[in-house]
């Protein structure tokens, strides 16, 4: 139809990502992990996310329990009516010196990029996008914008 913007589709790759490119993946964020710092929670109705930071961009988004002072597994936000924001920040600080990296990543296709995921105790809690030639942190732009515009 006459008129219409095209629509970006999957990037045209003809080669398979590489085993090589996913370990460098995950040496990166290894490297950038002491690097990491919480921004200021952001409160949701559902609960508390408190924004992960990379160089004043936005890596990923920690669902936090308030009540138990301890973040949450990715894919449950929880449910907290009532809690206090002083002393998150800090409690996230400590959770960020005890992360690991897990040794393994997924593809994403659409996003032409590895998901590193990153884990507190037996939690999932962070997902980290790398470059495909694993060389470069991709930001969440969307959260970064979020984090911005109520102030880093």
């Amino acid at each position: 139809m006459p008129g219409l913007l095209p629509i970006r589709g999957p990037p045209e790759r003809s080669e398979p990502p590489s085993e090589e490119d996913a370990e460098k993946a995950i040496e990166l964020v290894k490297k950038a992990l002491p690097f990491f710092r919480p921004g200021k929670p952001l409160r949701r109705p559902d609960g508390i996310d408190v924004p992960i930071l990379y160089l004043d961009f936005a890596i990923d988004r920690m669902h936090f329990n308030p009540l138990g002072g301890t973040p949450l597994p990715k894919g449950f936000s929880g449910q907290f009516r009532d809690f206090e924001c002083s002393s998150i920040e800090e409690k996230v600080q400590e959770v960020l010196k005890e992360l690991k990296v897990i040794a393994a990543c997924e593809f994403r296709e659409l996003e032409d990029c590895w998901v590193v995921p990153l884990a507190w105790k037996s939690f999932i809690v962070l997902h980290v996008r790398v470059s495909r030639d694993g060389e470069e942190l991709v930001p969440d732009y969307g959260l970064t914008e979020e984090v911005r515009r109520h102030g880093l």
